[in-house]
């Protein structure tokens, strides 16, 4: 479809990538990966054909249709973008001449004429009309079009009342969610997506991922969403020191596979250096020997003829913080009792409770519009509240980060100006050596902030976060515009911080590694899950819920190490069945079986060994036919990733079958597998229970 030969890139005298080829063909899905300003966006441009490459060629096959996703609504959207937000997505189906939305309107008015005209020649010219706008109607799939336009934005969050507002009266974060309608629904040859999640909640990248996984054309995408990344692509190419790596496999494989390369680029770098100097070193002790001569001209031909192998390029700088200890608040940190919110006539809490405590890592979850933003403002105290009331504890401190931080930077301050104006009198810090561990530095630190990017706007939001120590953190999309880097370092510094954090994320890699509570927002109610995501993701999906938060116990209460949950799995135990309760007291004197009791045990044992048996060897045959097929699997991604595979056509498509084939086996495995495991776990269910 595109093929990128030998191409250049400049932005200014800086040259951002050279002698970058690549090749988009149907099914291959592309994640373009780099530090900041290495040029990923430049070469979306240059693929979408909005700006022409400065050396090499960009051949486009004849009516390859491209849709770009830009970072900014004002290009994302078409100028003068009028209607409904439903109106306005229908039209990336049929184009802007002579559009469905514009059609359907035009038959509408042309069946009350006629309704109104009598018969004759005029009513018979409106009726030819609306024939011909009928056939033009129903060729760009007429009805057809609304009904899917409605489904792409309610997977994108949107209800039925917010599909019928303009754009123009959204936010600009609701605004690209039309424009990312819009063109999901124009169906594109070749699909270019610049941050397509940075607008999204959980749920909606959830969808989007489910959508783009059926996605026949070609697919390019910039993010720094590793979950999102790692599902949606078969292909990675890495941008940094002017050139472009690319990688067979999704982001898990991409790191693996980089990792390697550097590892065996820097080895061959440095026993090249060791030949190169011992080269050198015997140029420069015979080289005024005549008896030696031929021997030296020889090696010094030799270097001139050298195809030197380059070392890895310096590690790119990333923010280096920790949040400053906090000051010990009470054990409750906040008490929501009977919360009230409504906004107008749309009630989003009535009666609400909810309480938080110390050193919780806190993840709100739940549908867009559920009320997850309204809920961390009311934990905030940002929030007038309509009833019920808010009681902070003992000793407690808060910061909260906002979605909108980003734009409440004052645009005229210049970076050092804006952090200075948080800092509080007397505080004794060095203003330039904190913005330095944001990358601030040099005469970074005297930009305007009209002109920073995404990424040192939210750089700096943080900074100014961490400006005074507080103990409760509550923020709303934290690591939108950072990148992958930056993300790992407020992991880590959210991870080791001691206060209690409660956050908003559409990352749910952020949300894995971070949460050890679920609160799922829905239906105006919170529902506590305690434990991390992958847990909640398990109840939710096995039909278990969480406990209401206005329940009277207080579902965030830790149960005892010598009180165990009901239903709670011992530690070291391995089983999933419950553990049994330790006598109170210590350990206790220890109990003596009866005979009938060691009698049904020995029943269950061979009964469990009975139903069992046959279930266990196929298992283990099994798991045997799923390691050979995995091993194949990785030996051909292995055969894929060879750069010179790609000069022999033939191999490559054999390759390339053979991939799918091994992937196809590998995943049928896994489920047989999964489904024998599920099948072994009942029959040892059974086989325990009394008879």
């Amino acid at each position: 479809m595109i093929t990128l030969n030998k191409i250049a890139a400049r932005h200014g005298p800086r040259v951002l990538f050279a002698d970058v080829s690549l090749q988009l063909v149907p099914g291959r899905r592309v994640a373009l990966v780099g530090p900041n300003g290495a040029g990923k966006t430049t070469l979306l441009e240059l693929i979408a054909g909005g700006r022409p490459a400065d050396e090499g060629e960009v051949t486009r096959g004849k009516d390859v249709t491209v849709g770009y996703l830009r970072q900014d609504v004002q290009e994302a959207l078409p100028a003068g973008t009028s209607g409904r937000a439903l109106d306005v997505v229908m039209t990336g189906r049929a184009g802007e001449d002579g559009h469905a939305p514009a059609l359907e309107r035009r038959l509408r008015a042309l069946e009350e004429e006629v309704s109104r005209t009598s018969a004759g020649p005029e009513q018979e010219e409106l009726l030819t009309e609306y024939a011909r706008l009928h056939e033009r109607f129903e060729h760009l799939g007429g009805y057809a079009v609304e009904s899917e336009a409605r489904k792409v934005l309610a997977g994108l969050g949107f209800s039925d009342t917010e599909m019928e507002q303009p754009p123009t009266v959204l936010s600009g974060g609701w605004m690209m969610r039309v424009a990312l309608a819009r063109l999901l629904l124009s169906d594109p040859d070749v699909l270019l997506l610049d941050e397509p999640t940075n607008h999204l909640d959980l749920e909606s990248v959830n969808w989007l991922q489910a959508f783009l996984a059926d996605y026949p054309g070609v697919l390019v995408l910039v993010s720094h969403d590793r979950d999102f990344v790692n599902a949606a692509v078969n292909r990675v190419v890495e941008l940094a020191d002017r050139t472009a790596t690319e990688y067979v496999g999704n982001y898990e494989s991409f790191v693996t596979q980089r990792a390697e390369r550097l590892e065996q680029l820097a080895a061959a770098a440095a026993g090249q250096a060791r030949q190169i100097a011992h080269t050198e070193a015997f140029i420069e002790r015979f080289r005024y020997k005549a008896s030696k001569a031929r021997q030296v001209q020889s090696r010094i031909k030799q270097l001139d003829k050298l195809d030197r192998v380059a070392a890895p390029g310096a590690k790119a700088r990333t923010m280096k913080f920790r949040f400053p200890p906090p000051p010990r608040s009470g054990r409750e940190v906040v008490r929501l009792d009977r919360i009230v919110k409504r906004y107008g006539d749309n009630v989003v809490y009535d009666g609400l409770d909810l309480v938080l405590e110390r050193g919780q890592k806190v993840a709100l979850v739940g549908p867009n519009g559920a009320g997850k933003s309204t809920l961390l403002k009311i934990l905030a105290g940002v929030l007038p509240l309509d009833g019920g009331e808010r009681v902070l504890g003992h000793n407690v401190n808060v910061a909260y980060y906002a979605q909108h931080q980003l734009e409440a930077l004052r645009p005229e301050h210049t970076v050092l100006q804006e952090f200075s104006s948080a800092l509080p009198p007397g505080h004794g810090l060095n203003p330039r050596t904190m913005l330095g561990s944001f990358l601030f530095s040099g005469e970074d630190v005297d930009k305007r902030v009209a002109v920073l990017s995404g990424g040192e706007r939210a750089r700096l939001a943080l900074a100014k976060l961490l400006v005074e120590p507080a103990n409760l953190l509550c923020m709303d999309e934290p690591t939108n515009h950072l990148d992958i880097h930056s993300r790992d370092v407020l992991e880590d510094a959210l991870t080791e911080y001691q206060g209690t954090v409660v956050l908003i994320s559409h990352d749910s890699y952020l949300i894995r590694n971070l949460a050890d509570t679920i609160v799922e927002v829905r239906d105006g109610a919170a529902r506590v899950h305690v434990g991390d995501y992958e847990t909640y993701l398990a109840r939710s999906s096995g039909g278990g819920g969480g406990q209401r938060a206005s329940e009277p116990e207080n579902p965030l209460t830790a149960p005892s190490p010598a009180a165990p949950r009901p239903g709670a799995v011992a530690p070291g135990s391995g089983s999933g069945r419950p553990a049994a309760a330790a006598p109170s007291g210590g350990a206790g004197p220890k109990v003596r079986k009866t005979p009938e009791q060691k009698r049904a045990e020995a029943e269950a044992r061979n009964r469990l060994h009975r139903e069992t048996k046959a279930l266990r060897e196929r298992q283990e045959k099994l798991e045997a036919e799923l390691a050979a097929a995995e091993a194949e699997l990785a030996e051909v991604e292995k055969l894929l990733a060879d750069p010179e595979v790609y000069e022999d056509g033939a191999r490559v498509k054999e390759l390339t079958l053979t991939h799918r084939l091994a992937e196809d086996r590998v995943t049928k495995l896994t489920a047989e597998w999964e489904a024998l495991f599920a099948e072994i776990d009942a029959a040892e269910a059974r086989a325990t229970m009394p008879s």
